[in-house]
């Protein structure tokens, strides 16, 4: 099993949109194993983006950040980062699969409704920058053996 990082950002909570894309994951059999709801400070949004502090675009991508609260979850579930990734949809939510959750509820590059783990090095890092160990509450999903087969799990 795998834990993902998803970020419910501002252009989510803003729309009323937590509980529709929570049961999106939900749905798919991914397992919520932390959430929490938090404002996201500058030295937060600076370590999340480091690779992005120097863009010209960082002063707005983080004043779009600190406009609400976030949703922050980990999601577990047989490669959750790959199903993850894939149920985001692009980037940019102009050019993102109708069907994906950014090109079901997104017109945009920056306020595209949620941040997802690019790999499982990037989800370990970004779930230790969210969640602190007892924040995370693993368990059998009573599900699984309907979600898999014996041998995936």
């Amino acid at each position: 099993m795998e834990t993902t990082l998803v970020l419910l950002k501002p252009s989510c909570v803003s729309r009323g949109l937590i509980g529709e894309i929570i049961n999106r994951f939900e749905r798919r059999g991914l397992q919520i194993v932390g959430m929490k709801m938090m404002q996201l400070d500058d030295d937060k949004l600076r370590e999340h983006y480091s690779h992005l502090v120097n863009k010209p675009f960082f002063p707005a991508l983080a004043k779009s950040m600190k406009a609400s609260p976030i949703v922050a979850m980990a999601l577990q579930g047989v490669e959750a980062v790959t199903v993850v990734r894939g149920m985001t949809g692009y980037t940019n939510g102009r050019t993102a699969d109708p069907g994906t959750i950014r090109g079901d509820y997104s017109m945009s590059n920056q306020q595209n409704i949620v941040h997802a783990s690019d790999s499982i090095d990037s989800a370990e890092k970004e779930l230790a920058r969210f969640f602190k160990p007892e924040e995370i509450y693993p368990y059998k999903h009573a599900l699984a053996e309907y979600l898999y087969a014996p041998d995936e799990y």
